[in-house]
């Protein structure tokens, strides 16, 4: 598995750099070969075009940690049976795959590194089709809203309840379709709760520029509307083996899977300290600060620190939530928990890396 980790990473750095030019490729080579699987994919591919190139890489850089690969590939392939994939469009795609990398690899792609990606991908098909046909729950859900909150300009709170009740684990995510706006299109949320007896989930949004779901789900959804929800995914799962103490890093909605492993702590905990930083650009975007407050008032292990980026008038810490909890601590016995966007949470990962937090103490998830 060593050679065979070395052999992918060393090849795709000879195409990484035309990585978009390599998706559109690939995908061209689906559609032409198949065109009855472009119906699977939205109208507007701009921001589904790496989308699936880019969970395959993720996969295939992940092969020398087992363990890794293995829960990332199951909840992979759960997931797709929203697609309704067959066993035949794997071996398109992976023809596919193959085809594009000896293209933009070129005259430097070797037939080590094809066989190396050929290997993979099979692994790759093959742990993902079996968990989709060793799965019992549905290939997705129909929630219905049951209510929406904006709060502020672009951000939104929704409470869904699934038709059948979901198992999932604080701190995972879904898939989100709005078939009614934007069908065929699917987007990755947090569910901000823990599981409740009521089967509701909640879910926090906020409308991007060039974001179809979210501005739907923000701007257009109403109470009553039907959502569709994805098998849940994720590992950024409290681990409830350990006896640390816990550092939880949010960045504007990416408080949702820390709201979510607030509330399984509230059942139980009662010996490990739990410090919260929340931040966001202006003091409007720290949008559920309130009930944040009223958590950490309620249960005397909760420290919350809020912060600002770009509110000078702010009264609590102001800059970069990333860089603002290396201004605390000590933090080499905690385990940490961080979400945000991508660029927050790797800036908070070179933060931490910097205060000599091993990386075996940080969960995240990155999402395709």
């Amino acid at each position: 598995m060593g050679d065979l980790s070395h052999l992918l990473k060393e090849s795709w750095t000879i195409v990484e750099g035309q990585r978009e030019k390599l998706a559109g490729y690939f995908y061209a080579r689906i559609f032409l070969s198949n065109p009855h699987l472009r119906e699977l994919f939205p109208v507007q591919m701009d921001a589904q075009r790496s989308r699936l190139l880019g969970a395959i890489v993720t996969a295939v850089q992940t092969v020398d940690d087992p363990e890794r690969l293995d829960d990332y590939l199951r909840g992979l392939g759960r997931d797709h049976r929203k697609f309704q994939v067959t066993p035949e469009q794997y071996a398109v795609v992976g023809d596919a795959l193959l085809e594009s990398l000896r293209i933009f690899g070129g005259e430097r792609w070797t037939p080590d590194f094809d066989q190396a990606w050929r290997d993979a991908y099979a692994l790759i098909a093959r742990k993902m089709m079996d968990a989709a046909e060793s799965d019992t729950y549905p290939a997705y859900w129909i929630a219905e809203v049951l209510s929406h909150e904006r709060r502020g300009r672009d951000i939104a709170v929704l409470t869904v309840l699934p038709g059948q009740a979901m198992e999932f684990r604080a701190g995972q995510h879904v898939s989100v379709e709005c078939p009614a706006y934007q069908p065929r299109v699917w987007r990755v949320y947090s569910m901000a709760n823990a599981p409740r007896r009521d089967h509701t989930l909640e879910f926090h949004v906020r409308a991007l520029s060039s974001g179809w779901v979210s501005g739907a789900l923000v701007r257009r959804v109403r109470a009553g509307d039907l959502l569709r929800l994805a098998s849940p995914m994720g590992s950024m799962t409290l681990d409830r083996r350990s006896t640390r103490d816990i550092v939880c890093v949010a960045g504007s909605t990416g408080l949702a899977p820390i709201k979510a492993l607030l509330e399984e702590l509230t059942r139980f905990n009662r010996t490990r300290w739990v410090h919260v930083f929340f931040g966001a650009g202006t003091r409007d975007d720290l949008y559920d600060l309130p009930e944040l407050r009223a958590i950490a008032a309620q249960h005397p292990w909760v420290s919350l620190v809020p912060a600002c980026s770009r509110d000078a008038s702010f009264d609590g810490e102001r800059g970069n939530v990333s860089e603002i909890v290396g201004r605390y601590g000590p933090w080499s016995d905690h385990d940490f928990y961080v979400a945000g966007s991508s660029g927050m949470v790797r800036s908070t990962l070179r933060t931490l890396t910097a205060l000599d937090v091993p990386r075996s103490r940080i969960r995240y998830d990155e999402f395709q």
